[in-house]
């Protein structure tokens, strides 16, 4: 992923995953909590298979539900936007690279283009895909791609 490399700063998610990917661009990784994925509360870490198909259908409806225990879309678009804000001005100068999960990922998209939270529902982020959001003319967020995956092996 050529046009990952020489960021000026990358942070990750805690989550394993996301920092071994991270590693793999370096500068040294900047940890931050606010870009892990959802907390499904009672269900994280359950294989899908083992959740009631139903358990989740409330969080479609109302970005404000939680699963017991857990967060809630809006709770995590909350985060997200806060991190967002806070590189905005050095990530609209420099690369700035975050390696992430499905959800932040959707609500950073999101906060780029001014949706409404519920938007993320309308979005499907393939693994190990690849979203950019740079300045537009204005300054303001602008989504210059979304869920490219050339960069992966074809299978």
């Amino acid at each position: 992923m050529p046009y990952l490399k020489g960021a000026v700063r990358v942070i990750s998610s805690p989550l394993l995953r996301a920092c071994q990917t991270a590693e793999t661009l370096g500068p040294p990784i900047i940890i931050d909590d606010r870009w892990i994925e959802v907390d499904y509360g009672i269900h994280d870490g359950l294989p899908i298979e083992e959740v009631q198909s139903d358990v989740f259908s409330p969080m479609r409806d109302d970005v404000r539900w939680a699963p017991e225990g857990g967060e809630s879309l809006e709770q995590v678009a909350e985060r997200v936007e806060e991190a967002c804000e806070e590189i905005w001005l050095e990530a609209a100068q420099r690369d700035v690279v975050v390696v992430s999960h499905v959800s932040p990922i959707k609500a950073a998209v999101a906060w780029a283009l001014g949706a409404e939270r519920e938007s993320v529902w309308r979005m499907f982020v393939e693994v190990a895909s690849v979203s950019r959001i740079g300045a537009g003319p204005d300054g303001r967020p602008s989504l210059r791609s979304f869920n490219e995956i050339h960069h992966r092996p074809s299978d």
